[in-house]
């Protein structure tokens, strides 16, 4: 007679403020987490509920489905904008308050099942660590979390007085906060596991916290089938490519002059993202800097036809400054494109030397040299980049969702292996 043995799965409670499929960001990002740890874990999910519809019609077609549970705390539009509309400091009021009500639906779901481990997912901000650390004799983590220490102010020249005004404003605000958040120190001290999203992250949770994070990127890669081509342009020209919202802190400024810095006809940068308005003052700029002729501008396309262009591109030219750990750079390595990038937040962890270049952050004229000389090393050598792009496949696996859940079940193990 043939005995069956079930092994019991961990039950996780997460708290994911968003979470949503076929997105990006941070509903994107949790619902990644949500459906790779759900392979292993069974999870009792509460988030704000503004995309329960795409949820529910996704849920039942995952193998997986039948472990992750969705608990609903839903907001009013107006609050769901203001959460948007990074900027809007009255969302921390509602949020704080949302968050009051999440640790009540918690205690709800942990009264009526056995739940192992109490997992704080998003927002990754380091400011807002909700509440339910507040739960007793239920182990704790929180992360992946952003707590990066403030915005290179060296790269506000030619920033608007409002942006310089915002910048400066968020960097006084990150070290007080840094410096004397009562609840974040609370959270902390309290969680068995504290996650950085970030080197830079890591640092800063080291410097105001005492606290040895570990260091697992908020976002991980698709794994893909893309066949390498090589080479794609017949030597004739470089096709650089860049992704991105037209917003101060993604600097196109320093993509445009670094190409003006070049002088050379046959390299060519794609430009997409931003409305047609703010293309056109761009262009304004590509045009006094005598490069329009370098420039392609693609305005706002789909998310496949930018996978497209990934594939037909021969560096993505990435110049943010501030971010958390941006999903297009891995979509990038998903297409086999090698990068080009700052050595900071979560690109510069996820970019390694095997497929891409990074260069310090130091001052716009510096970088815009650095920039220039790194672009002109790559049209000059096409084997760095045949040998970066073949290298792509290997990061892609070590960036996978299903190697960073790997991770995460790993600490949740450990965690109960303590107890």
């Amino acid at each position: 007679m043939l005995t069956t043995y079930y092994i019991k799965m961990i039950s996780i409670l997460i708290n994911a403020y968003a979470c949503s499929p076929n997105m990006g960001s941070e509903p994107g990002m949790a619902w990644n987490w949500c459906i790779n740890l759900a392979k292993h874990c069974e999870l009792y999910i509460i988030t704000e509920g503004e995309f329960r519809n795409k949820i529910e019609a996704v849920l039942p077609t995952l193998p997986q489905g039948k472990h992750m549970h969705f608990y609903y705390n839903p907001v009013s539009e107006a609050i769901r904008k203001m959460c948007w509309n990074q900027g809007d400091w009255r969302f921390y009021y509602y949020y704080r308050r949302w968050q009051t009500r999440t640790l009540k639906i918690a205690n709800n779901i942990i009264k009526n099942n056995k739940i192992d481990i109490i997992h704080q997912l998003n927002m990754i901000g380091f400011r807002e660590p909700g509440y339910l650390w507040k739960i007793e004799r239920v182990p704790f983590i929180w992360g992946p979390i952003n707590a990066k220490e403030k915005f290179p102010t060296s790269y506000l020249n030619k920033a608007g007085w409002k942006n310089k005004l915002f910048i400066h404003s968020k960097n006084i605000l990150n070290i007080l906060q840094l410096k004397s958040a009562t609840k974040v120190k609370n959270a902390i001290r309290k969680a068995d596991f504290v996650i950085a999203a970030s080197s830079d992250s890591q640092q800063a949770l080291k410097k105001y916290f005492q606290c040895n994070a570990v260091l697992i990127n908020e976002s991980g890669c698709d794994i893909s089938n893309v066949p390498l081509m090589f080479p794609k342009h017949n030597h004739t020209s470089l096709e650089l490519l860049w992704v991105g919202r037209f917003i101060f802190t993604k600097q196109l400024i320093l993509a445009l002059e670094t190409i003006a810095t070049i002088k050379k006809t046959n390299i060519r940068l794609h430009i997409v993202g931003g409305s047609l308005e703010e293309e056109s003052q761009y262009k304004n700029i590509a045009k006094k800097l005598k490069i329009e002729n370098n420039c392609v501008w693609h305005s706002r396309i789909s998310h496949e036809e930018v996978q497209q262009l990934m594939r037909i591109c021969d560096l993505f030219f990435f110049t943010s400054i501030a971010e958390g750990t941006p999903h297009v750079i891995l979509e990038a390595l998903s297409n086999n494109l090698p990068v080009l990038c700052f050595n900071t937040c979560g690109h510069g962890d996820s970019v390694n030397e095997q497929v891409g270049i990074k260069i310090p952050l130091s001052t716009p004229q510096q970088s815009i040299n650095d920039f220039a000389e790194k672009i002109t090393y790559l049209f000059n050598h096409r084997d760095v980049l045949k040998q970066m792009s073949e290298n792509c496949r290997v990061r892609q696996e070590e960036l996978s969702w299903d190697n960073k859940a790997k991770q995460m079940v790993s600490l949740y193990k450990k965690v109960l292996s303590q107890e």
